[in-house]
């Protein structure tokens, strides 16, 4: 399989694909073998679920210095977003300012460019969150 494709293929990355537990009905993401809250009683009852990528900013802060390689990012914010379907994912916050952001914040899953992998140019994508815009 192709690099390209193999990272295109990555349902967690570019879908928000969790699971929900047929025995208990917890959501989670991402995926896992086997639940959280009910344990063993989850085995063989655990169903995919792509969520809708909406929800609301829990907490936030303000980055200051990069990781190595993307100081030049520096300065963003990332946060903990809470998805409608209630699991709750750490992401970069896009498009819009420091200044705009507070608890409660309608956010939405942006499809974008987290960075590339080598010399070679292969480019990785992902989810990243801004303002609700629908």
């Amino acid at each position: 399989m192709q690099v390209p494709r193999y990272w295109r293929e990555q349902r967690e990355r570019y879908n928000l694909t969790g699971t929900r537990c047929g025995a208990c009905g917890h959501v989670t993401f991402p995926k896992r073998t086997i639940c959280p809250s009910c344990r063993h009683e989850s085995l063989g009852r655990l169903e995919d679920e792509t969520f809708e990528g909406t929800g609301r900013v829990v907490t936030w802060t303000r980055v200051h210095d990069g990781l190595p390689g993307r100081e030049v990012e520096a300065p963003y914010v990332l946060a903990l977003v809470e998805l409608d379907e209630g699991p709750r994912v750490t992401a970069q916050l896009v498009d819009l300012d420091a200044g705009e952001v507070e608890e409660g914040l309608r956010v939405e899953a942006r499809f974008r460019k987290l960075g590339e992998a080598s010399e070679s140019g292969v480019i990785h994508y992902g989810y990243k969150f801004g303002p609700v815009t629908r």
